[in-house]
């Protein structure tokens, strides 16, 4: 005990603790002052480790250098044992000491400081973007003191547990059962699969998750199928804690796998003291079909629709068709079946059909939707897919309307009838509440990266591009792979300020839709030759060029070498793609035929047939104006006005380019600056009438401008790609 009190002593006399003590906090100033300097001077992150990793090393030699070694007036010597003759007096000790005790008081006192500056400056920093991104993502985790409902759940994906990975579709069927069966309880705030297909199946950071959901509760399940055999398991977890609550294994075969979702539900429901109505403890007992084909198939169809949902991808929904035809052909009785099938109709045919009859399409959803409804008329999906054909079969948009209420009054909480409901108000120029009902949708799926897009397109229809980049921008840090958000940011970026270049640089990417649309900026530099080249390397598919995207391929090779003044390449082009369109006029109706007419327009412009240009370009202006589309509308208005300047017709071009700007919903296709950044309005950019306008909104014009080519020189309409739009 002695020799132990005597060591103690010994490293006291000696000063070892304060050595240790003064090397450990300047060692940390040290650190704190390399991560802050060397990004300055471009120094790499592995000097910054380097002296890390020194300063670790020098501490022991720092410490064992104390103990061999004293400062004297003299200078350093090796210290002698306190009882030898050669030991210094203990006065020069202490005053050693009180010398170390100020190094380290100082020391302490510029660490403070330092820390105190640090805390100051991310107080007050401007966010970063990657935590504006962050932010973007996670706005509960933004607003934690936001009150989260008890009665609300999330349904995190399913875990495929099969050994043969291609039936994730089951799992992905099995897991939007029970998340639709859930919707239906109206006392249940239920977050939509879109919001939570981002995240694994057994995520470690669920109290983070409920937080960025704004959820009480989280469901995970796993599904194994094997032959006939299929084991379900199903936990719901407090995500607040991190609590079990409820957990169930379900063993079935495939033929008697029906109404499993129907009980998780109401497991759910009655462990969360969710009320019930009648009507909604008959829905969720209901089975959907007691047919195993039909619902396998079903499975499928929904795997393959949900996959397109992002990007409006063509070539997925015309999977899915004849997956759900399979099904209603197994099961008559299959309500939900029919209805999801003629919402995909619906959809591919308004999305421009992907090379099939658009017509057609239209006919047999109506007669899908008017089946669904027959058969379940309460179902709240049969009444959204006759609102579908309301909306984009009929365009007639007071009944689409009143078909989306009453799918709300079946299930007050469904995302796709609010953002439905929104859809119509902004096609009828209700603007405002197009936004409210996109927010109101939004809360109930705070993490679908296709209804952020949905709020920014419509920020962008009105003009308001500072909060559409917003709204853009959050649905690309959801899903940096949304090429409806990517291509409508870059399209603000243009919009607002005309910084075509800032607008290529944000429209970077592989996907034909990229390229094409970095075509139409190329363009707008007057970069044909470059536009050219980009636009004949991207395959000619149905899926890649349609009407509704700037027309066929050869029209927009046509129009490109038009602009360049070789007329000679440029009709033979023009003809072929007149060839192909003429047929169209036949089986398009409403908007579609609207776009064919102008596309046919430019196509005969451009062939020299002017009178038969014009006329077509009345019918066009004719079509959009029964169809009462502020959104679409506009846009018909605008091209048929760059159509007219192709025909060198100011007086006809003018007034229709000045009404076209005028109208509320023009933001998403066009804005003022591109009064001097088009080329398609060379051939009139000289003429008084034009440049009156151009007065008239002067204070747009971009900081660059390229230059009208020499008087005489061929020019084009080059149709812009339009945004598509729900």
């Amino acid at each position: 005990m002695a020799d132990g009190r005597n060591l103690l002593e010994e490293l006291k006399r000696r000063h070892v603790w304060r050595v240790a003590i003064a090397y450990a906090v300047a060692g940390w100033l040290v650190v704190q002052i390399a991560t802050q300097v060397f990004p300055f001077f471009n120094i790499p992150n592995w000097a910054v480790r380097l002296v890390v990793v020194l300063i670790v090393i020098g501490f022991p030699v720092a410490v064992a250098f104390a103990w061999i070694y004293e400062l004297t007036p003299t200078g350093l010597r090796r210290t002698a044992p306190a009882d030898s003759p050669d030991a210094r007096p203990e006065q020069e000790h202490r005053q050693i000491g009180r010398k170390l005790n100020a190094i380290i008081v100082a020391a302490l006192v510029l660490a403070v400081a330092l820390l105190g500056w640090r805390v100051l400056a991310l107080r007050h920093a401007p966010a970063s973007a990657e935590t504006e991104a962050a932010a973007a993502a996670s706005p509960d985790e933004a607003h934690p003191g936001k009150a989260i409902p008890a009665k609300s759940i999330a349904v995190l994906p399913f875990e495929n547990l099969s050994n043969d990975k291609s039936n994730a579709y089951f799992a992905d069927g099995m897991q939007d059962m029970i998340l639709t069966k859930l919707a239906d309880v109206g006392d249940l705030k239920v977050i939509s699969r879109t919001s939570t297909m981002q995240y694994g199946s057994h995520p470690e950071n669920l109290k983070q998750i409920g937080q960025q959901l704004g959820v009480a509760t989280i469901l995970e399940g796993s599904v194994q199928k094997a032959a006939n055999e299929v084991l379900i398991n199903v936990q719901l977890i407090d995500a607040r804690t991190d609590g079990h609550i409820w957990a169930q294994s379900y063993t079935r075969t495939l033929d008697n796998i029906f109404g499993v979702e129907g009980d998780v539900a109401g497991q759910i429901a009655g462990t969360l003291s969710a009320k019930l109505s009648p009507a909604q403890s008959a829905q969720l007992t209901a089975v959907p079909t007691r047919n195993p084909a039909a619902y396998d198939a079903f499975f499928r169809a929904e795997y393959q629709a949900n996959r397109g949902l992002i990007n409006y991808d063509t070539a997925s929904w015309k999977a899915a068709i004849p997956l759900y035809r399979q099904a209603v052909q197994a099961d008559p009785d299959f309500a939900l079946a029919w209805a999801r099938l003629s919402y995909n109709e619906s959809q591919l045919a308004w999305f421009g059909g992907g090379g099939q009859d658009v017509k057609q399409l239209n006919q047999q959803a109506r007669a899908d939707a008017e089946q669904a409804l027959k058969l379940a008329p309460n179902l709240a999906a049969s009444q959204l897919a006759l609102g579908f054909t309301e909306y984009w079969g009929r365009e007639d948009y007071d009944a689409a309307l009143k078909a989306f209420a009453e799918a709300l009054k079946l299930k007050p909480n469904d995302t796709d009838a609010l953002a439905a409901q929104g859809f119509v108000q902004r096609r009828m120029g209700h603007f405002d509440a197009a936004i409210a009902s996109l927010q109101q949708a939004s809360t109930l799926d705070p993490r679908d990266s296709a209804l952020a897009f949905e709020l920014g397109l419509t920020y962008s229809q009105t003009s308001r591009y500072a909060e559409a980049e917003q709204a853009y921008q959050r649905a690309l840090a959801l899903d940096p792979h949304n090429l409806n958000a990517k291509s409508n940011y870059a399209f603000a970026i243009l919009f607002s300020t005309g910084d075509v270049p800032r607008a290529l640089a944000a429209a970077q990417g592989d996907d034909p839709f990229l390229r094409i649309l970095r075509v139409s900026f190329l363009t707008d530099q007057r970069n044909y030759r470059d536009a050219l080249a980009l636009l004949d390397g991207i395959p000619d598919t149905a899926d890649d060029f349609s009407i509704g995207n700037g027309g066929f391929k050869s029209q927009q090779q046509a129009n490109l070498y038009w602009l360049m003044g070789d007329v000679a390449r440029a009709r033979p082009l023009y003809a072929q793609a007149l060839a192909r369109m003429r047929p169209l006029v036949e089986v398009a109706q409403g908007s579609n035929l609207a776009f064919v007419l102008m596309q046919i327009a430019n196509a005969e412009i451009g062939l020299g047939q002017n009178a038969e240009g014009l006329d077509t370009i009345a019918k066009s202006l004719k079509t959009v104006a029964d169809s009462r589309d502020q959104v679409y509308g506009p846009a018909v208005m605008l091209t048929d006005a760059q159509t007219y300047a192709q025909a060198r017709r100011p007086d006809l071009a003018v007034p229709l380019l000045a009404k076209a700007l005028a109208e509320p919903g023009i933001g998403q296709n066009y804005s003022p600056v591109m009064l001097w950044l088009d080329p398609d309005w060379d051939p009139i950019g000289r003429d008084p009438r034009f440049q009156a306008l151009q007065a008239q909104y002067a204070k747009y014009k971009p900081a660059v401008v390229y230059p009208i080519p020499p008087a005489g020189v061929a020019a084009a309409a080059s149709a812009p790609a339009q945004s598509a739009a729900k």
